[in-house]
């Protein structure tokens, strides 16, 4: 008779809190909570923490991968610690820079527009909020389907808050002023701030395509929901 094949063991829970992306994940708590400590009174090594919790979220992806490690906590964790670290951030920056409503508003857009998406993936059954293929806008499609792009406009808004955050000297900035005279020196720090800035309003962009093609996708499953009555 054939030996018939085991079924694999199911992971405790206790190993899924230990998988290694989850792991970076606490790490990448830990630095946010002690860069933030520090925020004001070191500068540089706050956005060197910060930025390095960062590049900590490409990493956890990576070993997601490497080692089939991939988990529902683990995104829900990644996505978590992104939205509040960009949003502590986003706070600092409205208390340097007049007018704040600018960052404020920045800040209620990031959030709603990714928790709009995450809920209205999971309302349809898709197994990640990342699954746009059913979207007919080009930019949002290929913002989610080319890492390169995603990478570089995720990339792009971090470096523009931190510079932002590091040029500032007080806190009654004009942020208008500040930005246009960065951009006139004519520094490496005005090339690095620009091409921050493009990429940076590209995907505020498509923050907004992807809140208002969310909040398509909840009103369709009502009103599906509603004629199956």
């Amino acid at each position: 008779m054939a030996n018939k094949s085991k079924p694999k063991p199911k992971p405790s829970q206790l190993s899924v809190y230990l998988y290694i992306p989850n792991i970076i994940g606490y790490i990448r708590i830990l630095l946010n909570c002690y860069a933030f400590a520090i925020c004001f009174s070191s500068k540089r090594l706050f956005s060197a923490l910060y930025f390095l919790s960062f590049v900590c979220d490409a990493v956890d992806g990576w070993c997601a991968r490497k080692f089939n490690q991939a988990s529902t906590f683990g995104a829900v964790l990644d996505m978590v610690t992104d939205r509040i670290s960009t949003a502590c951030l986003l706070v600092i920056l409205s208390q340097v820079y007049r007018p704040s409503l600018v960052f404020l508003s920045l800040l209620a857009l990031d959030i709603a527009s990714h928790w709009l998406q995450m809920y209205s993936s999971f309302l349809v059954g898709k197994a990640s909020h990342k699954d746009v293929k059913d979207s007919s806008n080009w930019l949002f499609k290929l913002y989610y389907g080319n890492r390169m792009f995603m990478g570089y406009c995720c990339v792009a808004c971090e470096v523009l808050y931190i510079a932002l955050f590091l040029i500032s000297k007080n806190h009654t900035e004009d942020l208008m002023d500040v930005v246009v005279t960065t951009l006139k020196v004519g520094s490496p720090l005005s090339v690095l701030v620009g091409v921050s800035l493009f990429g940076c309003s590209i995907k505020q962009i498509i923050n907004i395509i992807q809140m208002k093609t969310a909040a398509d996708a909840c009103v369709l499953y009502d009103t599906e929901k509603k004629h199956k009555l």
